[in-house]
């Protein structure tokens, strides 16, 4: 009985540990966003006394934030609709079909993934350039399928590995095809790992900075992570703005997540056990 409490105290004291770990710097981010210059340069406090917006209307109207952050949704959006579809499509082909190599593909797929992005965009900027995509969204959606295409298939493969075959050859002694028992059987049961294939895609996206750096030059094409980077000028951190900014961009990813996060504790879980 003792041993039993002492585990859980161990157990809630580490979870402790770790919202505090997560929450004060939301909670520094969030009140540093809220404060006058003053109280951030000369009267110091950790609480604002008098919050204002300042900061926010300044990054928006001024530094034109929305653009990067309408960018960065755009990229984000597309890059995640197609990895679904093809990561989909590559996992129900390794797990459901049977042809030489294909354990083999699965392996390189995930040695694909832990390969450093840095290892890659030498490579990835020569095909831009000669695509003709330079300095556009359209480099950066086709580049970042690179990344997130390996990791969500090698986790629906996970997935699909967790139902049953039997399930589809039912449906395709009623009549289905290949196909259509992939529409009809696998896809609706692999829901959770679906989605949370998606919004590892679309969080992915919308945080990578090294390629969007490379391959993006201007305003209208910048993302938030470079925009933020922007704003620290030399050895100068203009805090009001860049938390404000910053507070900006979370913004999306945590309504995602929020409506999401069942999905993704039952697609994780399930890819990690039976992948």
């Amino acid at each position: 009985m003792r041993e039993s409490l002492s585990i859980r105290a161990t157990t809630y004291a580490l979870l402790a540990l770790f919202v505090f770990m997560v929450a004060v710097p939301l909670f520094w981010m969030l009140t540093t966003a809220l404060k006058s210059n003053k109280e951030l340069y000369e009267d110091f406090s950790y609480l604002p006394h008098r919050p204002t917006l300042e900061h926010f209307v300044r990054v928006i109207r001024r530094d034109g934030l929305l653009t990067n952050i309408w960018n960065s949704f755009a990229v984000a959006s597309v890059t995640t609709a197609v990895t679904v579809v093809v990561s989909a499509f590559a996992a129900f082909s390794i797990v459901r079909y049977k042809y030489r190599g294909r354990e083999w593909i699965g392996r390189f797929i995930l040695f694909k993934y832990v390969l450093p992005t840095a290892m890659l965009f030498v490579a990835l900027y020569a095909i831009v350039v000669a695509l003709g995509l330079g300095n556009t969204l359209k480099s950066l959606m086709l580049t970042y399928l690179s990344i997130t295409v390996p990791f969500c298939t090698w986790m629906l493969m996970g997935y699909f590995r967790s139902i049953p075959a039997e399930l589809e050859e039912h449906a395709m002694v009623d009549g289905c095809t290949k196909i259509g028992a992939l529409f009809r059987i696998l896809l609706p049961l692999s829901a959770p790992g679906i989605v949370a294939s998606a919004i590892f895609s679309f969080t992915l996206s919308w945080n990578e900075f090294l390629l969007a750096l490379v391959f993006t030059s201007d305003q209208t094409t910048m993302t938030v992570p470079i925009k933020l980077s922007m704003m620290v000028v030399g050895d100068q951190y203009i805090w009001g703005q860049l938390m404000a900014g910053a507070v900006l961009a979370t913004v999306p990813i945590t309504i995602l997540y929020f409506l999401g996060q069942r999905f993704v504790v039952q697609g994780l879980a399930a890819g990690s056990v039976k992948g």
